[in-house]
């Protein structure tokens, strides 16, 4: 009984001692089989295939991990392009230009977007000082672009000026459209047709008017002729024929300058370019006026009148530049107030 006892109490203490003890897992293993399952050879050309697909693309741009990947990438491709630029007219040995050389390129007419403008273009709202470093790179683009059109390196123009005007505003661009349109008719002179007619256009207020002025032929006189006329005046002096009459007119509207414009006021204002150019009796006006009211017509045939003096005699265009008859006169009638009886012009004050 004391034998059963003793072996119960090692088989006891055993148990616990092998609970406390620390057994690999592998004890606990089942028997290993080391035979392979079968896998279907389409299964691993899938599973190939799938391997494939899954391979980690890299971001498309180096300042995908920067917080305005747009901006820098826009930075980046403009510095590109200005060494790029640069490249190229070195290598027509227009760089570096000396100081003078540059002076003689044509003035900047640039149309850049404002900062919001470009910022929306961008995705993003710019800071100024983003906003100047474009405006630095844009600028010296700018320069480069200018000095290939003087060069005449067309290929290069032409993409400069189309990477140029992707950062201009419209309304800036509609602007300068209209600014060199002025320039141009501005510095743009009549001139004469195959009957040596010329055909100008003056405003004044409301009203425009055209004139056409053709020169008179003067005949030409014979040496008999003027040999009988001398001896004929020196002979009787008080025989001697009085000069013929003038054969110019002035035509307003199919009417006589005097019947249409009766105020002399208006006359003047229609002849002086003629007679400060010492050209009145040479050319025969015809005009057509609209609109306004006479002061306004006659202002209108007035720069229309010295325009066509300028067409037929150059030398006259200083006398009548500065005596302010070859530009128009930008005043123009000033709107009616609400309370006032005209632009200015006030009710009488009642008291009661």
């Amino acid at each position: 009984m004391a034998t059963r006892m003793y072996a119960a109490n090692v088989l006891f203490m055993s148990t616990r001692m092998l609970r406390c003890r620390r057994v690999p897992l592998r004890t606990f293993a089942t028997t290993a089989t080391t035979a392979q399952h079968f896998v279907p050879p389409a299964s691993l050309e899938t599973l190939e295939q799938g391997v494939d697909t899954l391979k980690i693309q890299r971001p498309p741009s180096p300042t995908f991990y920067t917080t305005r990947p747009d901006y820098y990438d826009t930075v980046s491709a403009l510095q590109d392009a200005i060494r790029a630029s640069r490249t190229a007219l070195k290598a027509h040995h227009l760089l570096p230009l000396p100081p003078f050389a540059l002076r003689a390129l044509p003035p900047p007419d640039p149309a850049w977007a404002s900062k919001i403008e470009m910022g929306a273009n961008l995705d993003g709202q710019l800071s100024a000082s983003m906003y100047r470093q474009l405006m630095v790179l844009l600028k010296e683009l700018e320069v480069y672009h200018r000095i290939a059109n003087v060069a005449g390196v067309g290929e290069l123009e032409q993409v400069l000026g189309d990477l140029i005007s992707g950062f201009e505003s419209s309304k800036g661009i509609e602007a300068r459209k209209r600014r060199l349109l002025k320039q141009e008719m501005m510095g743009k002179k009549a001139k004469l047709d195959e009957h040596g007619r010329s055909y100008t256009v003056g405003r004044r207020k409301t009203s425009a008017a055209r004139v056409w002025m053709i020169e008179i032929n003067q005949p030409k006189r014979g040496g008999g002729e003027a040999a009988i006329e001398s001896t004929s005046t020196f002979l009787s002096p008080s025989s001697a024929m009085a000069p013929p009459p003038s054969t110019t007119s002035v035509l307003i509207n199919s009417a006589p300058l005097s019947n249409y414009f009766p105020l002399p006021a208006d006359r003047e204002r229609i002849l002086r370019p003629l007679k400060l150019s010492g050209l009145l009796g040479a050319y025969n006006v015809f005009g057509l006026v609209r609109g306004g009211g006479t002061s306004g017509q006659s202002g209108a045939l007035a720069l229309a009148i010295a325009k066509g003096c300028v067409a037929h005699m150059p030398g006259v265009e200083p006398i009548l530049k500065k005596a302010k008859l070859l530009r128009r006169d930008p005043r123009m009638v000033e709107r009616k107030k609400t309370g006032l009886a005209k632009s200015r012009k006030a009710y009488t004050w009642v008291k009661r």
